[in-house]
């Protein structure tokens, strides 16, 4: 029999808790023997309630325990493994003939009131609180302030302050209760950077090569830009691996590191590192021998290891061709039998034989069995409705395993632009290689898909405003349920857009709407616009509302996925109609300026888009488009000889600082200020010249005749990292059926500027060309060809949901030509300079482009010079 505060459970360590249970002054009680439990009761600095504690342990009125023995244990351990108490004792209270009563002392873990830091600026610590999760009521243990110290002292290490050191402290919160303050104290240090990187025993390579070979670890160099110098202990293995792999790749197998150090300089603000290597001979590969494919041949297996007897040794080539693990989608062994189905497939290169040079290799193949996708579920998606996302899958329950397939739905996922493209991972679960299945979970994060465009400036004489409203997630199914306005019905997929623009001479309003699954079964996008816009002229006197022009334009397409070559492509169809009503419109615009004109047309276009899984910052991939925009040939069957018509068109004879204006067969005199007709035949005025060619324009455009070709090509390269380049080029023409008719005066290309569009909706196009001032490549009614070529450097900054920031830096070039005679695609009005693009949900995309152009423009002697753009809502 025992007494008084003899310990009977060893003291359990778990989370940081310490427990154990003690006896109660003089209560005797027989060790090993089983007890019926007749009460807990539980005290301490607790906020929970008393029973739901008695739960969490495991704990049952009437339940048989030992003293000492596993049920309290159990209990001490449940209670442990919560990570709410800092102290957890059991002790005993009464024993009551075979009854026992024992009593829970417990202490909860203080919580955060609030975490205050020294060292940093508020934006900084405001971020540092929200990645550590430090807000309020957060329970603070040894485990929380261990994580948050190293993630702040490896965040800065990250960036290049190897000596950052972080202390934190907690101090009871005395006005409130069970709280405590926590105190962080960040010091940074200095930028430990890289004074020298010396190398020994490499006589293969020379020290640029091997410098060049180590990405992230750089000499300190005031003319390198893009990659600074700074020492991060982890990315200086990496880089060390770098230069094995350099050698790897030029045959030399054997290469290894024999020693480094790292040492700081005396300043303590830099230090050097030493690398001795030895590089070993050149090897060759010698037979390569494919073992246990039946699949495949060995000829088709060879053509893509491409790589021959007699090659120079290259280890790291070898390792790709067997698995590519840079690229999801490589053209390697592995890819070809996982797109095949074999997901449980291993492919291994086996050196077998070493001989003077040369190495015998084994491609040792295990095929596995047949893969199925077996469960395919999706998460993350609170406002997107399952069938959006799941009608865009390439991998379905029953189909064979296919990893093209996998990649290919993350990209049909990003290009969404509902998600977060960074952040979708599709996750294998209940992999079963005896039933060969496999199921996939893609994790998805939501991010805002509306935009809101509100801006406003000034141009053209007045304030110009604008707002605009996108909802890219529409459902217009629901638009009368009430419950479904949380603000807007959303997540069918549906894209609704408002736009109102308008200052003291224009108002423009206009909607459209464009349904991505028409019908509900297949790809097929339906896509429909409204526009009206009303314009007054807008005089040195100030707005003339007598003199107006009135545009409507409506529009309705259909664009359908095709299979062949392959579904990339994309065939599109539109039918388009403007009406154009002038009221004494005579501003130089057009070339009449009462009446109206029509403009009926069809637009085919075959576009192929397998651009990279983000919309706004692609990595890889490409997007091809070609279009034809094709009006009814009205001069065949309208019986209008414009021939004739041209012929009858006055001609205006300008008195060019003379006293005489002679007609046009060289007889007779008239004044000056008037005009006569082509045959001399009578004196005109102004006035009556003006109308005769209005009455002449209204004939000629009075149902536009016109078609219009355009091509776009848009690649997209990763050159390192996420350093990508964009090359760019476009063509543009606009062509007549009829050449006496002529070209109209619509639908032309203005080339220069930053490429937005304005008010004007009379099929216009804006070309973007950086460098110079907007529309100034083209005349004042606008070019009817152009070319365009541009390369930008791209690198992004941030690729988080809330915003998307990249820098990039420019070349381009082009021009408008008046016709074929004057095209030259060499000809050109080139530029340079660099920018910054952001985006945000909420907003879309802003930017500001620095443009130098190097030509002068037309007139002008000099280069252009420098030139400011301001992006608002254009494309990616």
């Amino acid at each position: 029999m025992l007494y008084k505060r003899i310990k009977l459970v060893v003291t359990l360590l778990f989370f940081g808790c310490i427990s154990q249970i003690k006896a109660q002054d003089k209560i005797p009680f027989d060790q090993g023997t089983k007890y019926i439990l007749a009460d807990v009761d539980v005290i301490g600095k607790i906020s929970y309630n008393k029973q739901t504690v008695v739960t969490f342990a495991g704990l049952e009125k009437g339940q048989n325990v030992t003293i000492p023995g596993e049920e309290i244990s159990n209990a001490i351990k449940k209670l442990g493994k919560l990570g709410l108490f800092s102290e957890i004792d059991f002790y005993i209270n009464k024993i009551a003939g075979d009854s026992i009563y024992l009593q829970l002392n417990i202490t909860e873990l203080p919580k955060l009131s609030e975490a205050k830091f020294a060292g940093i600026k508020k934006k900084k610590s405001e971020e540092f609180i929200k990645e550590n999760g430090l807000t309020k009521g957060k329970i603070v243990n040894e485990n929380l302030i261990t994580t948050t110290r190293n993630y702040i002292e490896n965040k800065y290490k990250k960036d290049g302050f190897y000596n950052s050191k972080v202390t934190i402290t907690t101090v009871p919160d005395t006005t409130s209760g069970n709280e405590v303050k926590m105190y962080i104290n960040v010091y940074k240090g200095n930028k430990i950077k890289v004074k020298d990187i010396d190398f020994t025993g490499n006589e293969k390579f020379t020290d640029y090569k091997l410098h060049k070979a180590m990405k992230n670890t750089k000499e300190k160099n005031p003319l390198r830009i893009f990659k600074a110098s700074k020492y991060i202990k982890d990315k200086y293995k990496e880089d060390l691996t770098k230069i094995i792999d350099k050698y790897k790749e030029n045959g030399y197998r054997d290469a290894r590191i024999v020693s480094d150090s790292v040492a700081f300089n005396k300043n303590k603000k830099d230090l050097s590192i030493k690398i001795n290597i030895e590089e070993g001979r050149k090897y060759y590969f010698g037979n390569i021998k494919f073992l246990g494919n039946t699949i495949y041949p060995d000829n088709g297996l060879r053509n893509i290891l491409g790589i021959k007897k007699g090659d120079v040794y290259n280890g790291v080539l070898l390792e790709k061709r067997i698995a590519d693990k840079s690229k999801p989608d490589g053209e390697d062994i592995t890819n070809l039998y996982q797109n095949s189905g074999y997901l449980f497939s291993n492919i291994n290169a086996v050196e077998v034989k070493t001989y003077n040079d040369t190495i015998d290799f084994e491609i040792r193949i295990v095929e596995g069995p047949l893969a199925y996708f077996n469960k395919i579920t999706v998460v993350g998606n609170d406002k997107t409705n399952d069938n959006v996302i799941y009608r865009e899958l390439r991998t379905k329950p029953g189909q064979k395993y296919s990893k093209e397939e996998l990649v290919r739905t993350i990209r049909e996922i990003g290009q969404l632009g509902y998600f977060d493209p960074e952040a979708i991972e599709p996750v294998f679960k209940n992999v079963d290689a005896g039933a060969g299945t496999v199921d996939i979970e893609y994790k998805l994060v939501e991010k805002g898909s509306s935009q809101i465009e509100l801006q406003g400036g000034y141009g053209g004489g007045g304030f110009i405003g604008t707002l605009g409203l996108s909802f890219n997630n529409f459902s217009a199914r629901n638009i009368f349920k009430k419950e479904a306005y949380k603000p807007l019905p959303m997540g069918d997929g549906q894209k609704v857009s408002l736009r109102l623009q308008g200052s003291s001479y224009f108002q423009t309003y206009s909607v459209s709407f464009v349904e991505p699954w028409f019908g509900g079964k297949k790809p097929i996008q339906f896509s429909s616009s409204l526009a009206y816009s009303k314009q007054f002229a807008n005089t040195s006197s100030g707005v003339d509302k007598s003199r107006n022009f009135n545009i409507i334009s409506a529009s309705v397409g259909i664009a359908k996925r095709l299979t062949v070559p392959d579904d990339f492509f994309q065939l599109s169809q539109s039918l388009s109609f403007q009406y154009y009503d002038l009221n004494n419109y005579n501003i130089g615009l057009f070339t009449f300026g009462d009446g109206s004109s029509r403009n009926l047309a069809y637009t085919i276009g075959l576009s192929r888009n397998n651009k990279g899984i983000n919309p706004i910052f692609p990595m890889y991939g490409s997007e091809f488009s070609i279009s034809g925009k094709f009006t009814l040939p009205y001069s065949l069957f309208n019986g209008v000889d414009y021939g004739d018509l041209k012929n009858q068109e006055p001609y205006k004879l300008q008195n060019e600082g003379t006293t005489n204006i002679r007609t046009a067969d060289g007889t007779g005199e008239i004044l000056p200020g008037q005009y006569i007709d082509a045959n001399g035949n009578r004196a005109l005025t102004y006035q009556d010249a003006t109308e005769d060619n209005s009455k002449i324009d209204q004939k000629r455009f009075n149902w536009l005749e016109y078609y219009k070709i355009k091509f776009k090509a848009d690649w997209f390269t990763k050159i390192y990292g996420k350093l990508v380049l964009r090359t760019l080029s476009e063509f543009g023409y606009l062509g007549a059926y009829n050449n006496e008719r002529g070209l109209v005066p619509f639908e032309r290309f203005f080339v220069g500027g930053d490429g937005l569009a304005n008010f004007a909706q009379d099929g216009r196009e804006v070309i973007q060309l950086r460098g110079y001032p907007n529309n100034s490549l083209s005349t004042d009614d606008g070019g009817p060809i152009y070319n365009k070529f541009s390369m930008e450097l791209r690198y992004p900054i941030t690729l988080k949901a809330a915003a998307s920031i990249y820098i990039l830096g420019f070349v381009e070039g082009g021009n408008a030509y008046e016709s074929f005679n004057k095209y030259n695609p060499f000809q050109l009005k080139r530029s340079a300079g660099a920018g910054l693009r952001i985006f945000m949900p909420a907003f879309g995309l802003l930017g500001i482009d620095f443009g130098y152009g190097f030509d002068p423009l037309t007139g002008q002697t000099k280069a252009n010079g420098l030139e400011t753009h301001f992006i608002i809502g254009q494309q990616f």
